[in-house]
């Protein structure tokens, strides 16, 4: 999220101005914020994603998509575009646009300043709304660092989380594995902090 949010509008009248405009914008409740650009790291970890899922879904029943889709969270009036979604069966779309998808299984958000606390926070807690998504993940663009969300069996949220380059992002959901040190692949993070004594 970047800019101001506009006055209060409804989710047709969002619709019609964000399909019209140049600039991507997501939508909650009646705010509408136009989507800011990423930095480098943002963008070589998203294209290491969809080239890692793309190889380890072929073949399957499930897809990826790029940051160019809409995902819709119906009870919610909220409309957001997550960097990657992962849908298994048939994609269900709220329109004949083809534009806006209701049933992801799996959504990843890499984090940024100007992100992160929407996307733990109230971003999340609408995404745990969608019956169909299972895993929700956080991959940190400046340390090697993936945060999983997997829905249990009884609907409980479980936590995981991944720090070294060996570890592989399990995800039972769309049946793949992937490891961190492909997903980090080129990806130039600052060095570590030293520790306080």
């Amino acid at each position: 999220m970047a800019s101001n949010p506009v006055t209060k509008i409804t989710e047709e009248e969002y619709l019609a101005m964000d399909r019209a405009a140049e600039v991507r914008s997501e939508f909650l409740d009646g705010e509408m914020w136009a989507m800011s650009g990423g930095s480098m790291q943002h963008s070589q970890l998203q294209a290491n994603l969809i080239a890692e899922l793309v190889a380890a879904l072929r073949g399957t029943a499930c897809r990826t998509f790029t940051s160019d889709l809409r995902v819709r969270v119906i009870p919610r009036r909220m409309y957001a575009y997550p960097d990657e979604t992962v849908v298994c069966g048939k994609p269900l779309l709220a329109d004949d646009r083809q534009d806006i998808l209701v049933n992801p299984t799996a959504i990843f958000e890499v984090l940024s300043p100007t992100t992160e606390r929407y996307d733990r926070g109230a971003k999340f807690r609408h995404y745990l709304t969608i019956d169909t998504l299972k895993d929700y993940i956080l991959v940190d663009q400046f340390e090697m660092r993936i945060e999983q969300y997997t829905r249990g069996t009884e609907g409980a949220w479980m936590f995981r989380a991944y720090r070294q380059p060996h570890d592989e992002l399990k995800i039972d959901s769309i049946g793949v594995a992937l490891p961190l040190a492909r997903i980090y692949d080129r990806v130039e993070l600052p060095p570590p902090e030293p520790e306080s004594e």
